[in-house]
């Protein structure tokens, strides 16, 4: 089946990008491109997800190639859905950066590669081949590369060093066990692989190349122990770029880890999948004790980036249409509010000029609609009902406790005690007490203007707990067609 709309949540990004390169040094001119593209890359998403969603799970062969000799893009609901929650914080961050980034930087390409790193975002979760998802990788991350040193303190040479090393070390693996792939199958198609292997039924050297692949897009996920680069790693960059690397990057990681493991590596789940609860317990508890242990408001951001990918790929592990639709609606709350989050650490710096908690305090009496629209985020993200945090996390732990998986249960629920612990402690040291800024009531910042890219995250997430029913029934259609390989291998191959 030849359908453009699959394309067009990495076509128009790209095109957009392209057009940009042209007036970089007219701040003006980009502003407006850029704000009209990353609404009409949006809106194409949410098309697209809709098309689905009516027509069932669509393809695009690229040069009327058929699969799976060509090029493929494929759009099942999974994939839909992340391009919208791309699109959403693509958008939210663009308008945050439009407010803070300096018109110096600008003109060093920023809009350019903030565009294509949308493409290579999108071309990952869209894609219908691992090679092509190799060559995403790329693009997004050329993109990150380029993004990460904006600004160019010391601080932030050194610490994207370390980023670029590690992914650089990733993508050369991620071409090694490619190669091993290609050499036992013969294909490197995503329907044509689920194929192959289920007739060679996964033994073996199979899990040898299935536990490579883990390893690559842990690295890229930041899953224990491989997540030591991320936290200083997006503490450098401006916030606009910190907030949507913390939405986004890792959640491509994610996406590959959840394609690879519930179409192509599905016949030794007592190995794979128990391997990923594994990490998923180690990832959420590392990560909530670096939390836990900072007083930097964006490191413990970060650390909270790195345990809450766990949360995720724990509902992957447990391998149920329950536990998967709580980790899709799960993924969904945690773009949102991990964007949100990151952008109240830029307003607040903003504010007193610094990220240090121990330096701020009483922001609640001159900033209230800062205050408690962050308080609403962070309640959100501790899994506080009713808002979003909780129903995903809620269909895990009942999915765990179904299948007899104390353990990981029990690290979960703690790991939410003590992200409730943090998320407070934030709250108490930044918002409550005495004003510590000098003329802060004489001299307020104008913060309007910076809430306004945030104010429709915090109503998102308010309305994902309002009507989380829906939304979880929606996410239960992604976990069945998750779970049902068939139908994406029948729309692949279909005449």
């Amino acid at each position: 089946m030849n359908n453009i709309v699959v394309l067009l949540p990495v076509l128009i990004p790209f095109v957009a990008g392209v057009i940009l390169i042209f007036f970089k040094n007219f701040s003006t001119i980009q502003r407006t491109i850029s704000g009209l593209a990353a609404f009409i890359l949006l809106f194409s998403s949410v098309f697209l997800t809709y098309h689905v969603y009516q027509d069932g799970i669509l393809t695009l062969e690229a040069g009327n190639w058929s699969a799976p000799f060509g090029i493929i893009f494929v759009a099942d609901l999974f994939a839909g859905l992340m391009t919208i929650l791309s699109g959403i914080v693509g958008v939210a961050c663009l308008f945050f950066a439009y407010k803070t980034i300096h018109k110096d930087r600008e003109k060093f390409y920023f809009y350019p590669f903030y565009f294509f790193l949308l493409t290579g975002v999108n071309g990952a979760f869209l894609t219908g081949d691992i090679f092509n998802l190799f060559v995403f990788f790329e693009v997004m991350l050329i993109s990150s590369y380029i993004l990460i040193v904006m600004g160019g303190t010391k601080y932030q040479l050194r610490e994207s060093f370390k980023y670029v090393v590690i992914n650089i070390f990733a993508s050369a693996l991620f071409l090694i066990a490619l190669a091993f792939l290609y050499s036992l199958t013969g294909t490197l198609n995503f329907a044509h692989l689920a194929q192959r292997i289920a007739e060679a039924e996964q033994t073996g050297v199979f899990n040898v190349v299935a536990i490579l692949l883990l390893i690559v897009f842990a690295m890229k996920a930041a899953l224990f122990p491989l997540y030591f680069w991320l936290p200083n790693s997006y503490y450098g960059p401006p916030t606009a770029i910190a907030a949507i690397f913390g939405g986004l990057l890792t959640k491509v990681g994610v996406y590959a880890i959840f394609r690879v493991f519930t179409l192509v590596f599905i016949h030794n789940i007592d190995f794979t999948h128990s391997v990923i609860l594994f990490l998923a317990g180690a990832t959420m508890f590392v990560g909530i004790l670096g939390a836990v242990a900072k007083f930097d408001f964006r490191h413990i951001l970060s650390y909270q980036i790195i345990s809450h990918v766990g949360y995720m790929i724990m509902g992957l592990a447990l391998f149920t249409p329950y536990a998967i639709a709580g980790a899709i609606f799960y993924i969904a709350h945690d773009m949102i509010v991990k964007t949100s989050l990151f952008l109240y650490a830029g307003v607040t710096q903003k504010i007193t000029g610094t990220t240090d908690l121990t330096k701020m305090g009483g922001l609640l009496r001159t900033y209230p609609l800062l205050g408690w629209l962050f308080f609403i985020s962070a309640i959100a993200l501790a899994g506080i009902p009713p808002l979003s945090g909780f129903f995903g996390k809620f269909a895990m732990i009942v999915a765990g406790l179904d299948q007899g998986q104390y353990i990981i249960v029990f690290i979960s629920l703690l790991v939410g005690l003590l992200t409730l612990y943090s998320m407070i402690r934030i709250f108490i040291y930044v918002f409550w007490g005495e004003p510590k800024i000098e003329n802060d009531k004489e001299n307020p910042v104008k913060i309007m203007p910076l809430l306004l890219p945030i104010i429709p995250l915090a109503a998102l997430t308010i309305a994902m707990g309002v009507f989380a029913e829906p939304i979880f029934s929606f996410s239960m259609e992604i976990a069945e067609q998750l779970l049902d390989p068939s139908q994406y291998i029948e729309s692949v191959f279909k005449e």
